[in-house]
């Protein structure tokens, strides 16, 4: 790569300060899509807004080769109030970019003004910027509002930065990477009562109970036991009173699973466990299942591509080709729906290096966390070696 170019990545941290400074929540990133758009524009990219409502695109073709491929970050920040205290902290109450997508937008706009400059590949590129990451289906809103018509690909891919990983290494799974997410409300109705005569009531208390161990069984009973299923059951609500039977309880939960047969067998599992409710004891039960993202699956092809870039960019000893999948979810999985792609994590550094210097990094979706400067530098090299290796 051009060290003249390598030499502006301050500019590029200067950028991801900023957004990390004013963060967004989802289809809400206005001010972030300007700087987008502005930055694009000013690159040289033909530039459409409006997708997913705050989604933006940059379109570059260079030659004559009918490729091309797609590039993607995700803008928009999460509901936590952030407890850092460096300069560039949040200052938008109860916003922060807890999870780094203000260093994968920065990072995307770094790689796209390089290969503006540099111009050293054959085809069409896309860098596409997606607005409501964090559970709102943004991914889904540009697909439905046109994206890979306006802008087909052959290929596509995604990047997340990964806590825990040192700077300087990338991870891959081949096919399932993250899990599916999808989310439940169990009502269970009986017979309110008074809590001395319990004979005269219906119990819908109990019900939950046994139901909540229940569902336990549909993962080590109903799904192969190679194949991960997590069910969490997270909320459980009912009656208002020491001395009361209370009419009606709720079950709330998630779902998450690595395979779209095994999350087809829990929601079919579940639904038999909550109709049989009322014969088993006497409540009646009505489900409510919400699939809200599928498992998110690397095709082999581009995988293989992924990894070559990768190693292209830090060598072998620094590539995990066959790391474990997370149970985590990630809406990029829809675009993987429609075009072969691949979806990497990049290392933003060892749980006790934080690039702000104040004290341990974290997790991500932490109020702790930020995003480490440091890795910015990898994530710009490899999206530069992966479009100019795979567009000649």
């Amino acid at each position: 790569m051009n060290k003249a170019v390598l030499n502006k990545l301050e500019d590029i941290a200067q950028w991801r300060r900023d957004i990390h400074q004013h963060p967004e929540l989802g289809f809400n990133e206005f001010r972030t899509a300007d700087i987008v758009a502005a930055k694009l524009a000013d690159f040289g990219y033909q530039v459409h807004r409006g997708l997913g409502k705050t989604g933006v695109v940059g379109t570059l073709k260079v030659g004559t080769s009918s490729r091309c491929i797609g590039l993607r970050a995700d803008m928009d920040a999460l509901p936590i109030q952030e407890a850092n205290r460096f300069p560039h902290c949040s200052v938008n109450p109860k916003v922060m970019h807890a999870c780094g997508h203000d260093g994968h937008t920065a990072m995307l706009l770094g790689a796209a003004r390089y290969l503006a400059q540099t111009q050293a590949f054959n085809g069409t590129l896309h860098v596409i910027f997606q607005p409501a990451e964090e559970g709102l289906g943004g991914a889904q809103t540009m697909i439905e509002d046109g994206l890979f018509e306006q802008f087909p690909v052959d290929e596509i891919y995604g990047m997340h930065n990964w806590p825990g990983m040192p700077v300087g290494q990338f991870g891959v799974c081949h096919g399932a990477m993250l899990a599916s997410s999808d989310t439940f409300d169990i009502t269970l109705t009986g017979k309110g009562g008074h809590a001395a005569q319990p004979h005269q009531a219906i119990d819908p208390v109990i019900a939950a109970t046994e139901l909540v161990g229940q569902l336990q069984t549909l993962v080590s009973r109903n799904t192969k036991p190679l194949n991960p299923v997590v069910i969490s059951v997270t909320q459980l609500e009912a009656g208002s009173a020491y001395n009361v039977i209370p009419d009606q309880a709720i079950i709330r939960g998630c779902v998450r699973t690595l395979s779209p047969d095994a999350q087809s067998i829990i929601q079919s599992r579940m639904q038999t466990l909550v109709d049989n409710l009322e014969a088993t004891w006497g409540v009646k039960g009505e489900l409510a299942y919400r699939p809200i993202i599928p498992v998110l699956l690397n095709t082999p092809e581009q995988t293989q591509k992924a990894i070559a870039a990768a190693t292209a960019v830090v060598g072998v000893d620094n590539v995990d080709g066959d790391m474990e999948p997370t149970m985590g979810a990630e809406d990029f999985a829809f675009m993987l729906q429609h075009k072969p792609g691949c979806y990497v994590f990049m290392g933003n550094g060892d749980l006790d290096d934080n690039s702000a210097g104040q004290g341990p990094a974290c997790m991500l979706h932490n109020p702790g966390y930020d995003f480490n400067d440091k890795a910015i530098e990898w994530g710009v090299k490899y999206w530069c070696q992966l479009v100019e290796s795979q567009l000649v």
